[in-house]
């Protein structure tokens, strides 16, 4: 059983950047699929990202391809999301989720484990 957490949301202006951190305890990191994912109220949760054993497997939403970079590091258990050129349609609570690997998955049927959310906010 492992539990995520994540840490790094705030309140930044159109244009900004954030980093999003999603630390592992338990399981066995290294087997997991990493994803993030968003949601905002009244909506659906949305996928963002996705990184699979290694870099061979990302996958990325189309809304935030090219701006939106995910990576992992198994020596610390951990998987970010560094979120560049924010836009105010980027607002939401941002959710880390680990599920079973190799590849890059984008539904969230495919996730066991998920952290409680941070909430990213970002004005015009």
């Amino acid at each position: 059983q492992a539990r995520l957490v994540e840490s790094g949301g705030g309140a930044v202006q159109a244009g900004g950047s954030l980093k999003l951190s999603c630390e592992v305890y338990g399981g066995t990191f290294y087997t997991y699929t990493m994803g993030w994912f968003r949601q905002t109220p009244g909506k659906e949760r949305e996928f963002v990202a996705s990184i699979g054993w290694t870099t061979r497997w990302l996958k990325y939403a189309d809304s935030v391809k090219g701006r939106f970079t995910i990576s992992r590091n198994n020596s610390k258990n951990t998987a970010d999301l560094t979120m560049t050129n924010l836009k105010v349609e980027d607002t939401a609570i941002y959710y880390c989720a680990g599920g079973a690997g190799p590849a890059a998955r984008v539904t969230e049927q495919d996730y066991v484990y998920w952290g409680q959310g941070t909430q990213v906010t970002v004005s015009s």
